[in-house]
């Protein structure tokens, strides 16, 4: 063996070995400090040891008593039963184990006191406790060791708890000494934490519940903070980076001036990057002669007069705030990096297009990616309503189209001609060219990887703007983990006039009201979705399927009305075919699956059906159901679902007394945890040993509140007494580096 450190191979700690190791390596503990840092999931309090008579099936218990009898009785398949009855004055209990035979061996040769620990379950006398822990108390100390609280590890198939616990001790005892707190005793004193080496004892081994959740609580703020200061230093390299000042207050004065175009002189250190950015940006100033300039002098027309000539309706309060912190970053000489969230219909569409109108003014182009050909159609069909009549020529970018459209789009958006580009992923391969990309939107932010979104921002000019949107709401600690490099806004406003769709929870025995109830609408002359979570029938899945209920509509109770069928394993061609005959109502019913999730906008359409919707996640429910009530009619969504357990009850509860997309994001959050909330393109290494976004959320703002004060004070973290944080979040960088190629 090597000389001891954290680095030792975990094979060397007691009860591990060259035989175990390899378990050990499923869990990717490969060194002592991996054991070290392999934290508990849960505790088991022994520390309570009640009567035997006080027993009540149902309860993890602690026992201790006297042996008093071993048997056991095979069972079919030469298995066996082991019983051993336990009493202490006030009664008796049966431990039971299944096929282990060797316990009755070890039993039947010891006389004596036992203490066992585990569940509790009527039995035909009292009651018996299956499958406990168990320990021979030989001593006083045998038992003071066995009833105490014990940490329960994540583990692997064939990886005992024994094991890993001994295992644990054992790093404990002979290594801890050789753990460096990375965090400074500033940060210890004012966040009035215990230290490192405390903290991985109690967490192992409490001496208390309140020591138990001291030591946790270090221990998860560590891992709050070295993301924070991570996303912290981001933000902060970026301020760095010169990027485009867009003349936003000669935009709102009617007039440009050259002193404001283009990339701004900065302070900061150049780099061989930024001289790049700065050359190409000269090179065609002088090319371009700033037509968008001479063009806004001529007309002398502020920008929000042009908006509220662009737009068919007034902006509400938190669109035109959301627009002016968006315009504010804009203005800055670095390039800006921000994420608006607002729920179903709350205008984002309208906020982006103030957005790009901006950049098309102040002399350069603009790109929209949206994660979907139909909302990419969409968006292209809305923006070319808004921007041409100013004069300003929209180019769609899409996988469907043929070579010649190909050509063309490629044509305009490479000479400048289209001053905005809309499209799909298309947008961002290898032939499509900008002439001057200064903005970069992202539309439905959380459908595209890291990848994608740096691969549109390096078809701009220099280090064009990027603003990510998203409609789905998502909770704020959530936002602080995956998005926290980002600055945040939110329209926390619905447009006036809006109806609250009505949601109604119907079990499947209810099908022929809620059918009747759509042909009604129907009747009276609206539209209606009916969802289902499958594409075609699965042995392996027991749920409606769209080209099923298709089929039966239209051959059924709807077979005097026009159905139409949309799932994601159709052509582009057919999609586009079938969506463009409902919005010209020349379907009334419109079977889907998720495929109209995301942007899909027919205000004649006022009723969603979604069956078995207890197979959906609630804020996928909640995108679904904002598909309606976009136009003047009352609006409803029939959840469709026989929910049998108690978390799809509390879904369909909540999506019927709240339209709230926060709120009920943070219900989804709690139900469902945040990595699968967050989605694996997303999470990267976000995943924590110890941390809850459910339960730790104030303790991630405590932590954030002090990676944002420890950034301002040491950018860099240059410092001597910040060098095990630089450390530190050096090794997740590169964890998630690794995560996000891989």
């Amino acid at each position: 063996m090597t000389e001891r450190s954290l680095n030792s191979e975990a094979q060397w700690l007691k009860g591990v070995g060259p035989k175990v190791a390899p378990l050990f390596a499923k869990l990717g503990l490969y060194t002592v400090g991996d054991v070290l840092y392999h934290l508990p999931r849960r505790y088991e309090d022994r520390t309570k040891i009640p009567p035997i008579k006080m027993i009540r099936p149902g309860q993890h218990v602690t026992i201790r008593g006297n042996l008093r009898s071993v048997s056991s009785r095979p069972i079919s398949g030469g298995r066996v039963i082991v019983k051993a009855i336990v009493d202490d004055p006030t009664g008796t209990v049966a431990l039971t184990w299944f096929n282990q035979p060797w316990i009755a061996r070890k039993l039947d040769q010891y006389k004596g006191e036992v203490v066992a620990y585990g569940l509790a379950k009527e039995a035909e006398f009292g009651c018996e406790i299956s499958a406990p822990e168990y320990e021979l108390i030989e001593d006083e100390e045998d038992a003071a060791d066995f009833a105490r609280i014990i940490p329960v590890y994540p583990s692997t198939e064939g990886l005992v708890q024994k094991i890993l616990r001994r295992a644990a001790r054992a790093a404990v005892e002979g290594y801890l000494g050789y753990a460096v707190d990375p965090l400074p005793p500033s940060i210890l004193k004012a966040e009035m934490l215990r230290p490192l080496r405390w903290s991985l004892r109690e967490i192992h081994e409490p001496a208390s519940d309140a020591n138990r959740l001291e030591a946790r609580k270090r221990l998860v703020f560590e891992e709050f903070f070295y993301l924070q200061v991570s996303l912290a230093m981001k933000r902060a390299e970026t301020q760095q980076e010169l990027g485009i000042a867009f003349p936003i207050q000669a935009l709102k004065e009617g007039v440009l001036a050259l002193r404001h175009s283009g990339i701004a002189e900065s302070p900061n250190v150049e780099t061989p990057k930024n001289r790049k950015a700065a050359l190409v940006v000269k090179e065609r100033r002088s090319s371009h002669l700033f037509e968008a300039d001479q063009e806004a002098k001529r007309e002398g027309i502020p920008i929000w007069d042009q908006i509220h000539k662009m737009l068919p309706f007034e902006l509400t309060g938190a669109q035109r705030r959301v627009i002016e912190e968006i315009w504010s970053d804009m203005e800055q000489p670095h390039p800006m990096n921000r994420l608006v969230q607002g729920d179903v219909g709350s205008g984002k569409t309208a906020v982006a297009a103030c957005t790009m109108l901006a950049a098309v003014r102040s002399g350069y182009q603009a790109a929209l990616m949206a994660p979907t050909e139909i909302l990419a159609e969409q968006h292209f069909a809305t923006f070319g309503k808004l921007f041409e009549p100013l004069g300003i020529e929209v180019a769609l970018l899409v996988g469907k189209q043929n070579s010649r459209e190909r050509k063309k789009a490629l044509q305009l958006t490479e000479s400048g001609q289209a001053k905005i580009a809309i499209g799909t992923h298309a947008i961002i391969q290898e032939g499509v060219t900008f002439d001057r990309l200064g903005l970069a939107v992202v539309d439905e932010q959380h459908r595209f990887g890291v990848l994608q979104r740096a691969a549109l921002r390096q078809k701009g000019l220099g280090n064009p703007d990027v603003l990510v949107m998203t409609a789905t709401p998502i909770p704020r600690t959530l936002t602080m983990t995956l998005y926290g490099d980002l600055e945040l806004s939110v329209i926390d406003e619905l447009p006036p006039g809006r109806r609250s769709i009505k949601t109604h929870y119907k079990p499947g025995a209810n099908r022929t009201t809620v059918y009747e109830g759509v042909r009604k609408l129907v009747e009276e002359g609206r539209q209606a979705y009916f969802v289902c979570p499958m594409v075609s029938e699965s042995e392996k899945m027991q749920a409606q399927a769209a080209t099923d209920l298709a089929y039966r509509l239209e051959s059924g109770v709807f077979k005097d009305l026009r159905v139409g069928l949309l799932h994601g394993q159709m052509k582009s061609s057919e999609k586009e075919d079938v969506m463009n005959r409902f919005r010209r109502h020349e379907l009334d019913i419109l079977v889907s699956t998720t495929v109209i999730e995301v942007g899909v906008d027919v205000p004649n359409a006022s009723v969603m059906v979604i069956e078995d919707a207890n197979r959906f996640g609630l804020s996928q429910l909640h995108q679904l159901r904002g598909r309606v009530g976009r136009g003047d009619h009352q609006s409803y969504c029939i959840l469709i679902a026989d929910a049998r357990n108690e978390d799809a009850r509390e879904r369909m509860d909540t999506m019927v007394e709240t339209t709230d997309g926060f709120e009920i994001a943070e219900v989804d959050l709690r139900l469902r945890g945040p990595g699968e909330l967050a989605g694996t393109a997303q999470s990267g290494n976000r995943d924590f040993k110890i941390a809850d976004l459910v339960q730790d959320g104030k303790l991630l703002e405590v932590a954030r509140q002090a990676a944002l004060k420890l950034i301002e004070k040491d950018p860099t973290l240059v410092l001597p007494e910040n060098q095990g944080i630089l450390a530190k979040v050096q090794e997740r960088r590169s964890q998630t580096a690794v995560i996000t190629v891989s």
